[in-house]
């Protein structure tokens, strides 16, 4: 999963960069309000970790203008304002959670995993199709209880798929989870990954329904 994280102090930005990323997430990072804007505006994510003092654009104008334009990825904002005015307005402006100054790294990747679970609704931080289990929190996946080993990008994309399991995925929306903005999307790459995948699990938990993408069904048969 994509992620975007707008933050303008290097030392904060670098810190959560790294640990976005070893927690399996895709990341492409901006220190410039303006600059997050435009790629939360022109790209797709998963979710965004939007820090509120911003020198050029602040966060919440940032916020207030991708709601206005039907922007509804999940936002995590960050903030060293204490007003707990300052925090209704930027809920009340489309935050989906809000986390003060300074932070524990530990609890900004659980708040995000939280957001993301409640946007595709999914309460529990287990995913369960048929004999599959995905832990979000240890990020597993397991068939019959064995635990299978995959890759960063192959993790993301199972991940991704039964986050959003019952609902056809574009490939084209995979390939946009699955790769920054800084790098050449290959065509066939989404194609590639499915099938090394589907190897890897000797199962029929990944369905393709030509033409219109990939699906992991709510009740996945014989897997």
């Amino acid at each position: 999963m994509r992620i975007l994280l707008i933050e303008d102090d290097d030392r904060i930005r670098e810190d959560v960069c790294r640990a976005l990323e070893a927690a399996g997430y895709i990341v492409d990072s901006e220190a410039s309000g303006e600059e997050g804007w435009f790629l939360g505006d022109t790209e797709v994510y998963g979710a965004v970790v939007l820090d509120l003092g911003l020198p050029d654009m602040d966060g919440l104008t940032i916020l207030k203008k991708w709601r206005r334009e039907g922007r509804d990825m999940p936002v995590l904002v960050l903030t060293a304002r204490g007003s707990w005015s300052e925090r209704v307005e930027g809920i009340d402006a489309g935050a989906d959670d809000y986390l003060p100054k300074p932070f524990h790294i530990e609890e900004l990747l659980a708040r995000l995993r939280a957001i993301v679970r409640r946007t595709n609704g999914q309460a529990d931080p287990t995913v369960t199709v048929g004999d599959a289990q995905l832990d979000t929190r240890q990020m597993r996946l397991s068939i019959k209880g064995v635990p299978v080993a995959l890759s960063p990008q192959e993790y993301r994309l199972v991940s991704f798929l039964m986050l959003n399991k019952g609902r056809v995925v574009p490939q084209q929306e995979l390939a946009e989870h699955l790769q920054s903005v800084h790098f050449e999307r290959e065509s066939n790459a989404v194609e590639v990954l499915v099938g090394r995948v589907r190897r890897k699990l000797s199962t029929k938990l990944i369905q393709t329904r030509r033409g219109f993408g990939y699906i992991v069904e709510d009740q996945a048969e014989d897997i």
